[in-house]
């Protein structure tokens, strides 16, 4: 039940949040009531069996608490008018007559009155049900100084009474890059291990296609979620990370592949050259045989080229070591001024191995180590490092998803 419990949660904290929030317009009462419903939910299905409709019954729970509260506090004179609307929530209710109001809770999210940084943060926080430490370590901060954001993101929702809605098509583009911003980094946590985080992303850029079918980078964002996504199947055995090199193409899903491809292919058409859709084309080479590793660092360098990111230019590293050779790749790494990523230093362990600098290897694994939480990753780069006094070369890691 326990497990049970916790799919629940991950399946259905973002709609049961979404709901309470254009329901209540009011952000911190929405989650902690969510968070009573969820607590309440864990002490009584145990021993009462799963409700029928758990999604139902969390929101009619969830609602009846607001309601309680605001009648209890009654000192805000804003509180007031919630009551008329409130009081419904005291009749018994099915889970078709809530709309699924994800949609307006992500662009409420990452209204323009925040900075970029909040409407990402708040978004995985409340879409994603993602933790504040989860959230910290996608931004590689610190969890103190992310909870202070997510504090101050809702504070500015409240004051400025951001509108609980998807904007007008004339206001649509400038709150865009946020949204998509917010797809990217939930694919990216759910690309991990959490496969339910990974499908929610996935819905999000579906629906953003639908909302804004010409612009070229949310069909490009969709297609590298597609293309990333096609090989879940293959990314884990026994609990274990399995690179790409090794990977039983069989298990991939070749409908996705195909599906990814047809949303580059739209992209593309559509004149897209942006970040996303050069991504895609990435992603895309990824999944041919064999890797064209030449094409996909030009890739790359057009990539870093336009956001100027260190995390870009060590993956163009990666591809340069496998079309040139891991000294080329290692110049690269050597440069990049990113200790606290992990995946700097794992990438210099492997070659560094490569190049048969054992010493060196395995001071870089040991500090990737120190950076990589449990779970999967972690458990990889211990074996690797226990495997050190080999002297057969290890495979390249295998490519990210967004990060």
């Amino acid at each position: 039940m326990v497990a049970r419990l916790d799919q629940v949660f991950r399946e259905e904290w973002g709609r049961v949040l979404a709901v309470l929030v254009g329901f209540l317009g009011d952000f911190d009462l929405a989650e902690e009531a969510a968070q009573e419903a969820f607590a309440l939910a864990a002490d009584r299905w145990p021993h009462d069996g799963l409700p029928a409709n758990p999604r139902a019954w969390l929101i009619t729970t969830a609602r009846n608490r607001a309601t309680d509260r605001i009648r209890r506090e009654r000192v805000r004179t804003a509180k007031y008018g919630l009551l008329g609307s409130v009081d419904r929530a005291e009749e018994p209710m099915d889970a078709s007559t809530f709309p699924d109001e994800r949609l307006e809770l992500i662009f409420t999210c990452c209204h323009p009155a925040l900075a970029l940084e909040a409407q990402v943060a708040l978004t995985l926080r409340a879409l994603g049900g993602l933790t504040t430490d989860e959230i910290a370590r996608a931004f590689l901060v610190p969890e103190r100084t992310m909870a202070q954001r997510l504090v101050r993101a809702k504070r500015k929702i409240k004051a400025a009474a951001i509108p609980f809605r998807v904007p007008p098509p004339h206001l649509l583009h400038e709150r865009l890059d946020a949204v998509l911003a917010v797809v990217y980094l939930i694919f990216n946590e759910g690309y991990g291990g959490r496969d339910e985080l990974a499908a929610e992303a996935i819905w999000l850029g579906r629906a953003l296609a639908e909302l804004l079918p010409g612009h070229p980078e949310v069909r490009g964002l969709l297609a590298l979620m597609l293309l990333h996504d096609s090989r879940r199947e293959a990314r884990f055995g026994d609990g274990e990370l399995v690179l790409l090199a090794d990977q039983d193409r069989s298990r991939w899903d070749t409908g996705q592949i195909a599906a990814g491809r047809a949303e580059l292919d739209q992209a593309l058409a559509l004149g897209g050259r942006g970040p996303y859709v050069l991504q895609a084309a990435i992603a895309s080479l990824h999944t041919e045989v064999p890797c064209d590793w030449a094409q996909i660092a030009a890739l790359y360098g057009q990539l870093g080229r336009l956001t100027g990111s260190p995390v870009v230019e060590l993956d163009r590293a990666i591809a340069v070591a496998e079309s040139e050779g891991p000294e080329a790749g290692l110049r690269i790494v050597e440069g990049l001024g990113l200790d606290d990523f992990r995946y700097l230093h794992s990438t210099r362990a492997e070659l560094l191995r490569r190049l048969g600098r054992v010493d060196e290897a395995r001071e870089a694994f040991r500090r990737a180590i120190q950076l990589t939480g449990d779970g999967a990753e972690r458990r990889f780069l211990e074996r690797r490092l226990t495997e050190l006094a080999g002297t057969t070369p290890s495979p390249t890691r295998e490519p990210r998803a967004p990060a």
